[in-house]
C-alpha cells in the first residue's frame, strides 16, 4: 500500500510540476515528459514514449492531458489515470483563473507583453528541438518506410495544404496493413518452425 501511495504521489507531483512550468502548448510538454519519464525515472522506454505522444496527438482533446492519461493508466491503472489526469490539469486552470481576475492590466503591462514575445521565441525553439528528436528516434528505430512516409507527410501538408484529417486516415491505414503483414509473417514463422 505504502509503494502504491508514493507511485501516486510522483505521478501527481511529476505531472503537475510539468504542467505548471510549461508555455506554449501540448508539444511543449513532449520533451519534458521524456526526459522525466523515460531519463530520469526510467518508468517507460523511447519505444513507448513514440507510442504515447502518436496516440496522444491522434486522440481527441489536449495532447498533454492525453499523454499524462496514457502514462498515468500504463503505470497505475484508472487511478493513475485520474491521478495525472488531475495533476495536468490543475495547474492551467489556477494560473488562468488568477489571471482572469487581473486581464486588463496584464494585457495593458509593457513588459508582460514583452516577456510573453520572448516566450514565443523559446516555444519555436522547443518545438524544433522536440520535432528533431522524435524524428531521429523514428527514423534510428526504424526501416526506410518510416522516413518516407514522414517526409511524404510533411510534403503534403506544407507544400499541398492537404488537409490533416486525410493525412491521419491514410496514415492509420498504412499502420494497420503493415501490422496486418508483420502478424501474417509472425504467423508463417511459428508454422515453419513447428
Amino acid at each position: 500500500m505504502i509503494k502504491r501511495a508514493a507511485l501516486y504521489k510522483e505521478l501527481f507531483c511529476s505531472t503537475f510540476r510539468l504542467s505548471a512550468f510549461t508555455f506554449g502548448g501540448g508539444y511543449v510538454i513532449v520533451p519534458l515528459m521524456r526526459k522525466r519519464f523515460v531519463d530520469e525515472l526510467g518508468w517507460i522506454d523511447e519505444e513507448e514514449m513514440l507510442d504515447l505522444i502518436s496516440v496522444s496527438q491522434s486522440s481527441p482533446g489536449p495532447i498533454a492531458v492525453n499523454a499524462s492519461l496514457m502514462l498515468g493508466y500504463r503505470m497505475a491503472g484508472v487511478p493513475g489515470a485520474l491521478i495525472t489526469a488531475f495533476g495536468t490539469v490543475l495547474p492551467p486552470l489556477i494560473i488562468i483563473s488568477v489571471i482572469s481576475f487581473f486581464y486588463q492590466q496584464f494585457r495593458s503591462n509593457y513588459y508582460v507583453n514583452a516577456v510573453m514575445l520572448g516566450m514565443q521565441a523559446g516555444v519555436a525553439a522547443v518545438i524544433c528541438s522536440v520535432v528533431l528528436d522524435m524524428s531521429r528516434s523514428v527514423l534510428a528505430g526504424r526501416n526506410l518506410a518510416a522516413g518516407l512516409i514522414l517526409a511524404g507527410v510533411f510534403t503534403a501538408v506544407y507544400f499541398f495544404k492537404v488537409n490533416v484529417f486525410w493525412v491521419i486516415l491514410i496514415c492509420g491505414c498504412i499502420g494497420f496493413f503493415g501490422v496486418l503483414d508483420r502478424c501474417r509473417k509472425a504467423g508463417k514463422g511459428k508454422e515453419k518452425d513447428t
